[in-house]
C-alpha cells in the first residue's frame, strides 16, 4: 500500500511520467493505470458470472424444490446436501459446493425485506411463550404472557399453568394494573383464544366471545397480524426471547407460581432502567409518555373467570374443564353455576356460593372436600370406611381413639355418633375441634353433645358482672342480707 500511494503521488502531484515509473518498477501498463485510477487496491473484480455448465440445466429443479418447501414445516425442508443427492439420482455429475452456492443464492432472493415501522405511545403487543422451571422440586414447562409497549420497550411478564382463555384474561388484567392504564391499541397473532375464524383470506376475523368480553370491558382497539406474519409484532416476539434467555436462565427454582411471578415482575421493574440504542432516554422515562396515551382503567374490575352452567350428578360432583369438583350432597341433581378462575373454581347455586376448590390443571382428576359428604354418611354410616372422599383425609390421632371408644361403648350407634362429631368441622376449625376431642377423652365424655361444650369458651361465675348502665331505676333497689334464722323457722313449719 505504501508503494501504491507513493506512485500515485509522484505521477499525479510531482508530474513524473508514466514511462519513467514503468522503467523504474518494471510493472505492466495496465497495473499502473489501475493504481492511478483507484486510491487503494480494488481487489479482484469479476466482470461477468462464471457459466455453470454442469448445473445450468438443474437450476430450475432446485428452484422448484425450494418453492415446494415453503409449504412444509421448517424441520422437514431440504438441505443443500439433500438437494445435491437428489440431483445425483437424476444424473448430475457436479460437486456439492456449486449446488450449495446455488441454493444459498436462490434462498437469499426469496428472503423477505421489511419496512421499518413507527410505534406511537400507548400501543401494546401481546404474545405467549414457554419455558422450563423447577417448581416445588419438579422440572416442568410453564406458559408466560408478555405484554410489551413498543414505544418505551417496557414490558410485563406473568407465568401460568398453560395458555387458555382464563390465563389470557388474567394476564391482561394484571398487565393493565401493572402499567396503570389500558393501551389504546393492542396487536396479537391469530390465537384461537381471540380468533374463532379467519374470513375472506386473511383480512376479516370472527372473534371469540371471550375476547369480545375483554375488549368490551376495557374498550381498547385490536389488530391481528396476517397469517404467518409474526414480524408484524416483532417487538413482543423479541421480548419473549429476551425473557426466556434472561429471566429463565438459569432455570428458576421456586415453590409455586406466586414466587415465580414475583420474580418476573421484579425483573420487569428493574429492566425499566435500561436505555436502548437510539433512544433519547431510559425506558422508565419513555413509559410516562406511554401512560399519558393510555385509556383509563374501568371502575369495575374485570372478572377473569370462565362461567359455565351445569348440573350436579348423583355423586355430588360437578365437571369443569375435564375435571370433577365436589359440592355438598344437598345440592345433588340441582343446577349450579361454575366460575373457573386461574387459581380457584367457585360453584354457586341459587345465587350463593356452595363450594370453592383450588383449580386442577391436569386432566380427568377429581377434587373432593370430605365435609361435603358427612351429611350423607350420617345416614349411611356403613360406607365410612370405603368412602372415597375421605380416603386421603388425615385427621389427628385423637379422632381414631374417639372412634374406637364410641364403637366399643355404643355397639350399633358408635359410628354414627362419630360422624356427628366430624360434622362439627362444618362450623368449627380442625385445631379447635381437636382440642375439644382431647379434653372430652380426658374426662371420659365422648358424645357429640359433650364435645360441643368444650368448643365454646367458659368464664368463671366470679368474673361475671351486671352493669347498671341504661337501668337508672335499679340504682335505688336495696337487697337485704339473708337471715339464716328465717330458714330454720321454715324448716320447723315444714316438720309440723
Amino acid at each position: 500500500m505504501e508503494q501504491w500511494s507513493e506512485i500515485r503521488r509522484r505521477v499525479l502531484v510531482e508530474g513524473v511520467s508514466q514511462r519513467q515509473i514503468i522503467r523504474e518498477t518494471g510493472m505492466h501498463w495496465e497495473t499502473l493505470q489501475k493504481i492511478l485510477t483507484h486510491s487503494e487496491p480494488p481487489g479482484y473484480r469479476q466482470r461477468q458470472q462464471r457459466p455453470r455448465k454442469k448445473l445450468g440445466s438443474y437450476l430450475s429443479k432446485i428452484e422448484l424444490i425450494l418453492q415446494e418447501d415453503q409449504a412444509l414445516p421448517r424441520k422437514q425442508r431440504h438441505t443443500a446436501k439433500r438437494i445435491w443427492e437428489r440431483l445425483q439420482e437424476e444424473g448430475f455429475t457436479g460437486g456439492y459446493t456449486i449446488v450449495k452456492d446455488a441454493v444459498r443464492e436462490l434462498t437469499q432472493r426469496r428472503q423477505e425485506v421489511f419496512v421499518p415501522l413507527i410505534h406511537r405511545p400507548g400501543e401494546a403487543q401481546v404474545d405467549f411463550g414457554e419455558a422450563l422451571v423447577k417448581m416445588n422440586g419438579r422440572r416442568r414447562k410453564v406458559a408466560f404472557l408478555v405484554m410489551a409497549l413498543p414505544y418505551s420497550d417496557a414490558d410485563f411478564v406473568m407465568a401460568f399453568e398453560r395458555e387458555c382463555t382464563e390465563t389470557f384474561w388474567e394476564g391482561h388484567v394484571q398487565g393493565f394494573e401493572f402499567f396503570g392504564g389500558v393501551p389504546w391499541r393492542i396487536t396479537y397473532d391469530n390465537t384461537k383464544i381471540a380468533v374463532a375464524q379467519i374470513i375472506g383470506g386473511s383480512k376479516e376475523r370472527r372473534l371469540t366471545r371471550g375476547f369480545c368480553q375483554l375488549k368490551s370491558h376495557y374498550l381498547f382497539d385490536h389488530h391481528f397480524c396476517q397469517v404467518r406474519r409474526g414480524n408484524e409484532k416483532g417487538v413482543v416476539e423479541g421480548r419473549v426471547k429476551y425473557t426466556r434467555l434472561n429471566s429463565f436462565v438459569p432455570v428458576p427454582q421456586v415453590r409455586d407460581f406466586a414466587e415465580l411471578n414475583t420474580h418476573l415482575r421484579q425483573r420487569c421493574v428493574e429492566d425499566r432502567q435500561r436505555r436502548l440504542r437510539g433512544q433519547a432516554a431510559a425506558k422508565e422515562q419513555l413509559l410516562i409518555e406511554d401512560q399519558k396515551a393510555f385509556l383509563p382503567l374501568p371502575v369495575t374490575p374485570f372478572a377473569a373467570c370462565r362461567q359455565v352452567s351445569t348440573t350436579v350428578n348423583s355423586l355430588s360432583l360437578v365437571r369443569f374443564d375435564c375435571n370433577d369438583y365436589s359440592v355438598p350432597v344437598q345440592w345433588a341433581h340441582q343446577s349450579v353455576v361454575v366460575k373457573g378462575y386461574c387459581q380457584d373454581v367457585v360453584l354457586y347455586a341459587q345465587s350463593q356460593e356452595i363450594a370453592r376448590h383450588r383449580r386442577i390443571w391436569e386432566k380427568e382428576q377429581v377434587c373432593f372436600e370430605p365435609l361435603h359428604y358427612l351429611a350423607l354418611l350420617e345416614k349411611k354410616p356403613g360406607a365410612l370406611d370405603h368412602a372415597r372422599p375421605l380416603a386421603d383425609w388425615n385427621l389427628p390421632e385423637c379422632f381414631s381413639v374417639l372412634r374406637r371408644r364410641l364403637e366399643n361403648e355404643r355397639a350399633g350407634d358408635g359410628t354414627r355418633e362419630y360422624i356427628k362429631v366430624l360434622r362439627l368441622l362444618e362450623k368449627h376449625s380442625l385445631p379447635k375441634l381437636r382440642c375439644g376431642v382431647e379434653r372430652a377423652l380426658a374426662v371420659g365424655a365422648i358424645s357429640r353433645d359433650a364435645i360441643v361444650q368444650f368448643l365454646f369458651p367458659r368464664q368463671g361465675w366470679r368474673l361475671t358482672s351486671f352493669s347498671l348502665d341504661g337501668h337508672p331505676h335499679l340504682r335505688h333497689v336495696r337487697i337485704a342480707a339473708p337471715e339464716i334464722g328465717a330458714y330454720r323457722q321454715l324448716l320447723a313449719v315444714g316438720h309440723e
